[in-house]
């Protein structure tokens, strides 16, 4: 019984390995039978694209991409959004920690991935935007598409619940959003590499002009 599955096993490791091989050859087989005027308009194509590419690229960055910004209002905010296709805001406050260790990660991300704009706006300075998007907890993360908020990033909670998560771990949660083009494993977040136990202490309440905040901070901010 055991000799018949390991022959079954064999001959679709066989079968498996001839459909791969007989590919292969037809691709091989249908480069050889291009002539120069083929492989000509096959540069062309494959330099149209690039310059294509380069010219999407200048266009996001003469909007604002590339870079991660801060704006100075909520007005602002309406008409970044609307210039752009993929726009991640972070909605900070300057005494809230955890804001600064997004700012960091944000700023390389944004050099990264040119196809979305990194903003930031402070809550003080928008509590009109902050109730409508129902933004309770600082900090937090809009993500947004077409001008519409797909998802929130709040606080750390996706991230590891720690403050040493690395800039990867974030980078896949944008990816998982589609608000960024992700190359990695979406059903595998990056792995930890260094695993630190960081304090929580209870959870900060500050107003800003009349409302209430959660910090998802330690208490460092007080």
């Amino acid at each position: 019984m055991a000799n018949q599955s390991i022959d079954i096993i064999t001959k679709v490791l066989e079968q498996s390995a001839k459909l791969v091989e007989e590919k292969v050859d037809a691709q091989l087989s249908k480069l050889n039978e291009m002539d120069e005027d083929d492989l000509e308009r096959l540069k062309e194509r494959r330099l149209e694209a690039l310059k294509k590419a380069q010219k999407q690229k200048q266009e996001w960055l003469s909007k604002g991409h590339g870079e991660y910004r801060e704006i100075s209002s909520e007005k602002d905010f309406f008409g970044e959004v609307k210039d752009s296709k993929n726009v991640v805001c972070h909605f900070y406050r300057n005494s809230t920690f955890r804001c600064k260790i997004l700012d960091k990660h944000l700023a390389i991300l944004a050099k990264k991935h040119v196809e979305t704009k990194f903003i930031k706006l402070n809550v003080e300075k928008a509590p009109f935007l902050t109730e409508r998007l129902r933004i309770k907890v600082i900090p937090t993360l809009a993500l947004l598409l077409d001008g519409k908020t797909k998802d929130y990033v709040v606080g750390f909670s996706d991230l590891g619940n720690t403050d040493e998560f690395p800039t990867e771990m974030l980078e896949w949660r944008l990816g998982c959003a589609d608000v960024i083009n992700y190359s990695g494993k979406l059903m595998e977040p990056p792995t930890m590499s260094q695993r630190t136990s960081t304090k929580f202490t209870k959870v900060e309440k500050k107003t800003i002009r009349g409302r209430g905040y959660d910090s998802d901070s330690d208490s460092e901010d007080d």
